[in-house]
């Protein structure tokens, strides 16, 4: 710690974590401290955050609206890309970094800053999501990561720094999980759930009712595309805020969206997390079925090797890269003729599909019906099967001399 600063731009969420970092800062580097924070979705979790950020200590505190940004400029981009890491994971915390970690960057510039800090863990994919950000927007500007500084080594000591310094927390002893809430998810980390051996508890969740307290009757929900960019629920027209907050509140209380999940974090050891993904389940599952009426063989399986990379990059916190923008072109224009509805029918933590329709659809009846018709001369397959399977009858052949 033998550089100093004057003024330190802070990723602040009010948690346990960045609470006990202003007064650390403060103490360790002699610093002023610049709170930023974006509302992501948080919802009520940002409730008096720059009256608690002053009361512990920053100079200033800054709670920026994110939403329709990271809405439109990461969720819906990560969307189209059919991007999902690890089968099951659907990103939520990821993409959310590079949008905070941006305007972090921005107001610590405006506000004469001469460094950043978070409050990731040096065992998280976080740190990486934050520094690779700060340094593809901000390469002058040197990191302070307190985790990787402190003697503190587990959120009871932190704890115990926070009371100590009479410094208010939701954290406590029974109950430490560590959560992400934003407006794509809410993710479950820690306490009993650092054994995958256990069960999630019930309280935990937040925005879905468990699948036995869900209705009994099953709903529909239509959903409809845009050169595959979510634009209406049921018929209704809606902006980008109002149509997550809808699917949200529908798939929540038929108990959708929740995965349990042991990862592989980008630092090499495996995490345990458990996920609420609601809104964005319907609408991944609703934008595949799409892409199956209106995308060729070719496109939709090399879409396939696209989403995989895709899904990487985003999880290790290359966002700001040439690599992902020339990705989004790629999608962008494969993604055109995705356009129309998909109707899903929910029912109990399940999601089915209950048909789809777009004007661009390359699914021909005539040609797919059992019926024979003159659109497809079946005499043709012999002739392609002899050739397609040309290979395999040589090697039979090689074998049998």
């Amino acid at each position: 710690m033998s550089q100093k600063f004057k003024k330190v731009g802070l990723a602040y969420s009010g948690g346990l974590d960045t609470s006990i970092i202003i007064p650390w800062l403060k103490e360790n580097y002699g610093c002023e401290v610049v709170a930023i924070a974006g509302d992501v979705g948080q919802a009520e979790e940002l409730d008096g955050l720059n009256e608690k950020a002053l009361k512990t200590g920053a100079i200033e505190s800054y709670v920026e609206d994110l939403r329709h940004e990271f809405i439109t400029e990461y969720i819906w981009p990560t969307l189209r890309a059919g991007a999902v890491y690890e089968h099951k994971y659907l990103l939520g915390t990821s993409f959310a970094r590079p949008v905070i970690a941006k305007k972090q960057v921005e107001i610590a510039k405006q506000t004469g800053c001469d460094a950043l800090s978070h409050g990731c863990t040096g065992k998280g994919n976080d740190q990486v999501r934050f520094e690779l950000t700060f340094k593809a927007l901000a390469p002058e500007l040197p990191v302070i990561a307190p985790w990787r500084e402190w003697d503190i080594v587990s959120r009871e000591d932190a704890s115990d720094y926070a009371h100590e310094r009479q410094i208010p927390i939701t954290a406590s002893r029974e109950k430490i999980y560590s959560h992400d809430r934003n407006i794509w998810h809410l993710s479950h980390e820690g306490g009993i759930l650092e054994d995958p051996a256990n069960e999630p508890d019930e309280a935990m969740f937040e925005l879905s009712v468990s699948p036995e307290a869900a209705p009994d009757t099953a709903e529909y929900v239509e959903i409809g595309f845009e050169s595959g960019t979510p634009i209406s629920v049921n018929g209704e027209h809606l902006d980008p805020i109002p149509l997550l907050e809808r699917l949200n509140e529908i798939g929540g209380r038929h108990g959708v969206g929740r995965i349990d999940l042991v990862e592989n974090r980008l630092v090499g050891m495996k995490s345990r997390g458990v996920y609420e993904t609601p809104g964005g389940t319907q609408l991944l599952i609703a934008l595949r079925e799409l892409e199956s009426l209106c995308l060729d063989r070719e496109s939709a399986h090399y879409k396939e090797i696209v989403a995989h990379k895709y899904a990487e990059m985003v999880y290790f916190g290359q966002w700001f890269t040439p690599l992902r923008e020339a990705m989004d072109a790629f999608v962008n224009t494969l993604m055109k003729p995705v356009s129309g509805t998909c109707k899903l029918k929910l029912y109990k933590g399940n999601i089915l599909v209950a048909g789809r329709t777009s004007p661009n659809t390359l699914y021909r009846p005539d040609l797919a019906s059992f019926t024979m018709g003159a659109s497809y001369d079946q005499k043709d397959a012999a002739g392609f099967i002899n050739i397609f399977g040309l290979p395999m009858r040589v090697q039979a052949l090689a074998q049998k001399k």
